[in-house]
Protein backbone atom coordinates (compact mmCIF):
# COMPACT_ATOMS: atom_id res chain seq x y z
CA UNK A 1 0.00 0.00 0.00
CA UNK A 2 0.84 3.39 -0.76
CA UNK A 3 1.62 6.02 1.76
CA UNK A 4 -0.83 9.25 2.28
CA UNK A 5 2.62 11.01 1.33
CA UNK A 6 3.38 9.34 -2.11
CA UNK A 7 -0.29 9.75 -2.96
CA UNK A 8 -0.25 13.66 -2.71
CA UNK A 9 2.75 14.01 -4.31
CA UNK A 10 1.45 11.63 -7.40
CA UNK A 11 -1.06 14.22 -6.92
CA UNK A 12 0.35 17.53 -7.07
CA UNK A 13 2.75 16.12 -9.90
CA UNK A 14 0.11 15.47 -11.52
CA UNK A 15 -1.87 19.27 -10.62
CA UNK A 16 1.47 20.45 -11.46
CA UNK A 17 1.87 18.53 -15.22
CA UNK A 18 -1.37 20.79 -16.35
CA UNK A 19 -0.78 24.11 -14.95
CA UNK A 20 3.14 24.62 -15.36
CA UNK A 21 5.02 21.29 -16.75
CA UNK A 22 7.20 19.15 -15.15
CA UNK A 23 10.67 19.01 -15.53
CA UNK A 24 12.76 16.08 -16.57
CA UNK A 25 13.50 14.57 -12.95
CA UNK A 26 9.84 15.28 -11.68
CA UNK A 27 8.37 13.34 -15.17
CA UNK A 28 10.89 9.98 -13.98
CA UNK A 29 9.71 10.77 -10.47
CA UNK A 30 5.90 10.96 -11.51
CA UNK A 31 6.61 7.62 -13.61
CA UNK A 32 8.09 5.58 -10.82
CA UNK A 33 5.15 6.60 -8.36
CA UNK A 34 2.46 5.61 -11.19
CA UNK A 35 4.33 2.37 -11.30
CA UNK A 36 4.46 1.68 -7.73
CA UNK A 37 0.71 2.32 -7.78
CA UNK A 38 -0.39 0.31 -10.29
CA UNK A 39 1.59 -2.58 -8.85
CA UNK A 40 -0.03 -1.89 -5.25
CA UNK A 41 -3.82 -2.03 -7.00
CA UNK A 42 -2.62 -5.16 -9.39
CA UNK A 43 -1.31 -7.20 -6.02
CA UNK A 44 -4.55 -5.90 -4.36
CA UNK A 45 -6.84 -7.02 -7.47
CA UNK A 46 -5.16 -10.33 -7.05
CA UNK A 47 -6.13 -10.80 -3.29
CA UNK A 48 -9.42 -9.97 -4.11
CA UNK A 49 -9.89 -12.77 -6.87
CA UNK A 50 -7.86 -15.52 -4.78
CA UNK A 51 -10.61 -15.15 -2.93
CA UNK A 52 -13.94 -15.89 -4.81
CA UNK A 53 -15.96 -18.71 -6.28
CA UNK A 54 -18.40 -17.71 -9.08
CA UNK A 55 -21.66 -19.74 -8.87
CA UNK A 56 -24.21 -20.46 -12.05
CA UNK A 57 -27.46 -19.22 -11.27
CA UNK A 58 -28.64 -23.64 -10.41
CA UNK A 59 -25.85 -23.29 -7.88
CA UNK A 60 -23.12 -25.06 -9.73
CA UNK A 61 -19.48 -24.25 -9.34
CA UNK A 62 -18.32 -22.39 -12.46
CA UNK A 63 -14.98 -20.78 -11.73
CA UNK A 64 -12.45 -20.92 -14.24
CA UNK A 65 -9.75 -23.43 -13.66
CA UNK A 66 -7.06 -20.67 -13.84
CA UNK A 67 -9.19 -19.05 -10.99
CA UNK A 68 -8.57 -22.48 -9.06
CA UNK A 69 -5.77 -23.04 -9.78
CA UNK A 70 -3.94 -20.03 -8.33
CA UNK A 71 -6.31 -20.11 -5.23
CA UNK A 72 -4.73 -23.81 -4.82
CA UNK A 73 -1.28 -22.56 -5.25
CA UNK A 74 -1.77 -19.86 -2.72
CA UNK A 75 -2.82 -22.67 -0.15
CA UNK A 76 0.12 -24.36 -0.43
CA UNK A 77 1.82 -21.43 0.11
Amino acid sequence: MLTNEKLERINELSHKSKDKGLTEAEKKEQQDLRQEYLKNVRKSFKNQLKGMKIVDPNGKDVTPQKLKDMQEKEKKH
